[in-house]
């Protein structure tokens, strides 16, 4: 029996070696497949409620994919051109606020902390801003003009984008056949295991990308919203930066409101816009707290956010653009066994104690055990 286990070891690690291997060898053309699986993955539980009401499983995938496709049609044709244009306008914003921040702000500070310490001249930065924002704002443009210099480099592109919906389809379409035949291909003795450790993951993966990215999308729907009904110009930009400044907890609001308060300032003139631009930031730090992080995350545990600002640099810094996409279910996993091994080494001989500890947050009953004995 120990030599079937022992087996089974080497051959579960010599397959994750392999996998492995074989994710840094094909990194260059995996990023569509693992697009495509990222995507499957999150609008399978739209395609099983579709089934549940009486839909096939081919006409739910359609319908999730005209849902997909609406959404991502409306990004393109209204949210990428204003974002655009936005970018260019901050970018002639930044030598006024560089001005404001060396002419008001550092003084003001100075004044108030009764020193005399020097600021260091910027006049370096504007001059090199203002001689290259036009640059900066054409970006987009600069990256086409160099990317149709190759029409080999075009056509794997178009390709890939291609790819990602025709992978999409057919990994949605299939997506419970595969994970009911993965499972019947697992070892029997080993697969009750596998399968808990592979629903903990699923529920602590779930908990930040179906939840956590959902309360980012909201936040900074709330934020641009807010921003544009107040009047500033870089609304769009500035709420989707504090969306995304949302994945580490209060970053969002600390990020957003200063920058739009720096935003707002520079364009108005006017300190009592400050005022409305706290009032938006209030109303959506109470939206995420009372409202969005109860319904969207609830009280599943999901990844802390030191631990999802190191996986995605570290997958990045080790597999670039592949290592970014598949950071966070790799994170994921690794918690859970992380959380399994903590348990199981308090549970050794290792840590000094034959059994389980109770957890902190639960009331210890062998000392009141022992008092009842007594008595």
């Amino acid at each position: 029996m120990d030599s079937v286990f022992t087996s089974q070891k080497w051959f579960l690690l010599i397959v994750v070696a392999a996998v492995s291997f074989l994710f840094y060898l094909l990194g260059p053309i995996l990023s569509p497949f693992l697009v495509g699986a990222l995507l499957a993955y999150l609008t399978d539980p739209m395609a099983d409620r579709l089934e549940e009401i009486g839909a096939s499983r081919t006409s739910a995938v359609i319908i999730v994919f005209i849902v997909l496709g609406a959404f991502f049609s409306l990004a393109v044709l209204m949210v990428l051109p204003k974002l655009g244009q936005q970018i260019q306008l901050m970018m002639q914003q930044i030598p006024q606020v560089i001005d404001l921040f060396e002419n008001k702000v550092f003084p003001a500070l100075q004044t108030y902390l009764g020193t005399d310490a020097q600021i260091g001249d910027f006049s370096m930065i504007k001059t090199l801003i203002a001689g290259n924002w036009e640059e900066t704002g054409n970006i987009m443009t600069q990256l086409a003009k160099s990317v149709t210099k190759s029409s080999l480099a075009v056509m794997g592109w178009i390709a890939n984008l291609l790819l990602i919906p025709v992978v999409t389809f057919y990994l949605l379409r299939d997506w419970d056949v595969m994970m009911a035949k993965i499972g019947r291909l697992l070892p029997r003795n080993i697969e009750p295991k596998v399968t808990m450790l592979a629903i903990e993951s699923d529920e602590v993966l779930g908990a930040f990308i179906k939840g956590q990215l959902l309360v980012m999308l909201a936040l900074g729907t709330v934020y641009a919203v807010g921003l544009w009904l107040v009047g500033v110009n870089l609304a769009l930009l500035l709420g989707m930066l504090a969306g995304l400044a949302s994945i580490v907890p209060y970053m969002g609001f600390i990020v957003g409101i200063v920058a739009s308060g720096v935003a707002a300032y520079m364009q108005f003139q006017d300190p009592i816009i400050l005022l409305w631009v706290g009032v938006v930031f209030g109303i959506g730090q109470a939206l995420e707290g009372m409202v969005l992080t109860p319904l969207l995350v609830g009280d599943r545990i999901g990844l802390h956010p030191v631990a999802v600002i190191f996986a995605i640099m570290a997958g990045g810094q080790l597999f670039g653009f592949v290592g970014i996409l598949i950071a966070l279910p790799v994170a994921a996993v690794i918690m859970v066994f992380l959380r399994h091994l903590h348990d199981g080494y308090k549970r050794s001989h290792l840590y000094g104690s034959e059994k389980v500890e109770p957890p902190e947050d639960e009331p210890e009953y062998e000392q009141e055990n022992i008092v009842n004995e007594q008595h």
